[in-house]
Parts: structure tokens; sequence; C-alpha cells
């Protein structure tokens, strides 16, 4: 008799689960939710960033997001950012790390900070709108 692949490990208790996906929730943000927010222009409050380059960026970009690569960001880079805010990083897609990076060098600057799910890719699938040079691209 075989074995579940999905039962073989112990199931998380309840409680537990909702721990682990409040927590999960504190540092990720759905697509859905920031173009909500746009469309009902209650978006005040965060700021988006695009971690990869100035060309990337310039090519395809979610309108209203700023483009500050992951590796140009240190304590003096930073000092124009509003530590209000929060900033949610996104980068290409879950496949690229750019968007954990620059939330990472954020965090460590004393920023608060969350990730866009699934990145530029993910929100471009949705039918969100998009900035630049490649918005006809396939």
């Amino acid at each position: 008799m075989s074995t579940s692949s999905v039962l073989r490990f112990p199931i998380a208790d309840p409680a537990d689960a909702a721990r682990f996906f409040a927590a999960e929730l504190a540092f990720d943000v759905d697509p859905d939710d920031v173009a909500a927010d746009m469309r009902d222009g209650v978006a005040a409050g965060y700021q988006l960033i695009e971690c990869r380059n100035a060309t990337k960026f310039a090519e395809l970009h979610i309108p209203g997001a700023i483009n500050f690569p992951y590796w140009t960001m240190d304590e003096h880079t930073t000092a124009s950012l509003d530590r209000d805010l929060l900033h949610i990083c996104y980068c290409e897609s879950f496949q690229c790390n750019a968007a954990t990076q620059g939330a990472l060098r954020l965090a460590e600057l004393g920023f608060r900070v969350k990730r866009l799910a699934g990145g530029i890719t993910t929100w471009r699938a949705a039918g969100f709108p998009v900035a630049g040079t490649h918005t006809l691209d396939a």
C-alpha cells in the first residue's frame, strides 16, 4: 500500500497555520490589491520600487513606480526615500530575486518593506496597466 505524498508530513495545527499565513502576508502584497488601490485612488501610504536596472524599467514598469536597482541601495542613496511609507519592491517574476534583495537592503536600512508577489510578470498577466517602451510586446 502506498502512502500519500501530500499526507506523509504532519498537518499543521490550525492556530499554527493561521500564524504562519498571517506572517507570510506581512511580507508580500497581492498585485490585485495594489491594482484595486490604484483604480480606487487610495494608493497613498506606499511606494512601488522596481529593483531591476534602468533599461528593464524603461522597457516595462508599473505606472507610478520608481526605479531603484537593489545593488545601488545604501544609506546615502536611500536618504531621499520617505521613511513613513511602506516600500513595495518588485522585479521580473517569482524566478527573479531582485525584489527580495531590494527589500532586504531597505529593511536592513530601517525601512518598512513588502514584496509584490509575482513581480511585473504576474502584474501584466492579470491585465493591469503598464508603462514603458515595451508595453505592446507579447
